[in-house]
């Protein structure tokens, strides 16, 4: 990285620092800590992005990289965005109910009989959710609560449910497989005999295929080290077996079920929409975390990071000239434990963890040169490591444009959900 991009990053965290700091003073009311903002204008300017590398291919929307409503619609309202990827069957509900989206993709299987109860029962439910399978199990669980309800609306049981099968898309070496565990579907001939035991059984409709290839989409490989080289060759590797493993499954798909198209074929992550998008079979790609741009999405070759949600945490203690302590700040990241699993401090730029104590429950003390002009009662700025995850923490999500703070909405947990 050149010198010149090191200074624009420092001048444009530092005019951040400032901005989000002036919405916060001009704001009428006190804000809670963590003080979550999401700039609209970098949410925005993500988004055009992401239509862009997408090159015309529908855009459904990763609901768990968001997990504001008001953000979902906001993506849903641009040009290039249709449909919601969910990751739960009741948030899926919730957002039917509430009038969010008509056609969630539940990413992964549920066994959540509560929500297919609710969901069996609901003609506007079944019309607009699509459960994902990779399993018989899955379609014998669905039939099991089915069988157990008492009454049944007569629309809701002339409805079958929707149903999309999840594909295998890790990198195929030998007998081993390089990517997310996810699919225990690995191969066209065992889609087409689920496809076949799907069509078979009353009740129920294959309407898509998913293929998300992790590997691709979730691997930051922009760094000048021999990771990120082996990274960039097992995307390149995958994205070529991926072609001809996706033309394959649908291939057999169609010809065990009879259908002559499905709804949809979706592919794809924030980090390989160009490749995803460039597949003949891929009729939609997936994005969330590309709207927000978390701190292990700053290396990626595909795309310029934009940061657009960061999270406050006021000065408490002055331990020393050089270190500052605030309050709270252990939002750590899911996935496996390490450094880039931890909040970033990232305006005023120039803060570090403390490698003996982390991020902290309660609190967490800072080192660096900008430390000595930070107040008790200041505000430290972070980015969270992963998108979604920090709305979790926090009810009210500010939204920010310019240096003002222009609504205040709930997240999932100021709605009272938790999913």
């Amino acid at each position: 990285m050149s010198s010149t991009r090191v200074h624009l990053g420092l001048q444009a965290r530092n005019t951040l620092w400032q901005r989000l700091d002036r919405a916060v003073a001009a704001h009428p009311e006190p804000l809670g800590s963590p003080t979550a903002v999401v700039d609209l204008d970098a949410f925005d300017a993500n988004a055009a992005d992401l239509v862009r590398r997408a090159g015309g291919t529908p855009i459904r929307v990763a609901s768990k990289s968001l997990r504001v409503p008001a953000l979902i619609e906001r993506a849903l309202a641009l040009p290039g965005f249709s449909g919601v990827l969910g990751f739960t069957l009741a948030e899926a509900l919730h957002l039917v109910e509430t009038g969010v989206s008509d056609d969630v993709v539940v990413a992964y299987p549920t066994v959540d009989r509560r929500a297919l109860a609710a969901l069996l029962t609901s003609p506007t439910a079944l019309a607009a959710v699509t459960l994902m399978v990779d399993d018989v199990a899955h379609l014998d669980l669905i039939d099991a609560v089915r069988s157990s309800l008492d009454a049944v609306d007569a629309d809701a049981a002339r409805t079958p449910v929707r149903l999309c099968l999840d594909v295998d898309a890790g990198l195929h070496l030998g007998s081993g497989v390089v990517g997310p565990r996810r699919s225990p579907v690995r191969s066209a001939s065992i889609a087409a005999d689920l496809a076949a035991e799907i069509a078979t059984r009353p009740g129920f409709r294959l309407v898509g295929v998913m293929t998300y290839e992790g590997q691709v989409a979730g691997l930051a490989d922009a760094r000048r080290d021999i990771r990120s080289v082996a990274i960039r060759g097992i995307k390149r590797a995958s994205v070529r077996q991926l072609a001809s493993r996706r033309r394959e499954v649908l291939h057999s798909v169609l010809a065990a079920t009879g259908l002559t198209s499905l709804e949809f074929f979706n592919a794809g992550g924030s980090g390989s929409l160009e490749t995803s998008a460039g597949d003949p079979s891929v009729t939609e790609v997936t994005a969330g975390s590309g709207l927000l741009v978390p701190g292990i999405f700053d290396h990626y070759r595909s795309f310029a990071p934009r940061p657009a949600a960061f999270f406050g945490l006021p000065v408490t203690r002055r331990p020393a000239p050089d270190t500052v302590t605030v309050h709270g700040g252990g939002l750590i990241a899911s996935g496996p434990t390490g450094a880039d699993r931890s909040p970033l401090p990232w305006a005023p730029p120039g803060l570090d963890l403390i490698g003996t104590e982390g991020a902290g429950e309660v609190q967490t003390p800072l080192v660096g040169s900008p430390a000595s002009s930070l107040q008790v009662g200041d505000l430290v700025w972070f980015r969270h490591a992963k998108s979604g995850e920090l709305f979790e923490h926090v009810r009210d999500v500010h939204l920010v444009t310019g240096d003002r703070i222009v609504e205040t909405v709930p997240s999932y947990r100021g709605q009272g959900q938790a999913f």
